[in-house]
């Protein structure tokens, strides 16, 4: 994946992809070796997002919120523990998304139901239950810096690879709820999900990158 164009870089795809053979685990088709249903980077994607994307504004289902009305800069990482802030919808009732020629320039988020149930069955963890407006809020699809956002790409990708099966972090259980709404208004069907138990340190605390937990990579160093 490559959204953010700051922190992608060759050498980060290709070592990720080495660590991969390095445990084991192969593929018949991806950036490395092509396939049908490429191209697979995200940077080489962006007309089925925008496409994808227009859908939502047509359906009604986005809305345009300049940064000071919303929060953050739309960056924010899919991960509960960190999880997007909720927005406070200062602008959801706006009804001029169609008037935009370009989604860049503002943060453009899904509206969600005020009060219907989001329910669907984790093939590891069982059924799951999300109410968007209390749990997580209108959510980014597409941020001010012309880039779309996670939520999105995950959608548009799956749907157009004929993905059926993800397999991912509990930490992603939320946003499969948001990627269900996506889903639904891009009149697209949905894949199973297995959402795995997260990988944790002694204390409890999940093992990522961002605490400076050991890479991949240093853990193949020989003692």
């Amino acid at each position: 994946m490559n959204l953010d164009p700051q922190r992608s870089r060759p050498e980060f795809a290709a070592a990720m992809l080495e660590d991969l053979r390095w445990l084991g685990i192969r593929w018949n088709e991806g950036p490395d070796c092509g396939g049908s249903y490429g191209p697979y980077e995200q940077s080489e994607r962006r007309g089925h997002y925008l496409k994808r994307g227009g859908n939502c504004v047509t359906a009604g289902s986005s809305i345009p919120v300049p940064v000071r009305a919303g929060l953050g800069t739309g960056r924010e990482r899919p991960n509960d523990a960190d999880d997007e802030p909720i927005y406070p919808g200062r602008c959801r009732t706006r009804n001029d998304a169609g008037t935009f020629s370009a989604p860049g320039g503002v943060n453009w988020r899904f509206r969600v139901p005020d009060s219907e149930e989001i329910r669907f069955a984790d093939l590891n963890l069982g059924e799951q239950r999300y109410m968007p407006a209390r749990d997580f809020g209108d959510f980014l699809v597409w941020r001010r810096d012309d880039v779309p956002a996670y939520q999105l790409a995950v959608v548009v990708d799956d749907a157009a690879m004929r993905i059926t099966e993800v397999v991912r972090g509990a930490d992603l259980l939320k946003s499969t709820a948001r990627q269900l709404l996506l889903l639904r208004v891009l009149a697209l069907s949905a894949p199973s999900y297995f959402h795995c138990e997260l990988l944790r340190d002694s204390s409890g605390m999940r093992l990522a990158k961002r605490h400076d937990v050991l890479s991949i990579r240093h853990l193949r160093e020989p003692e």
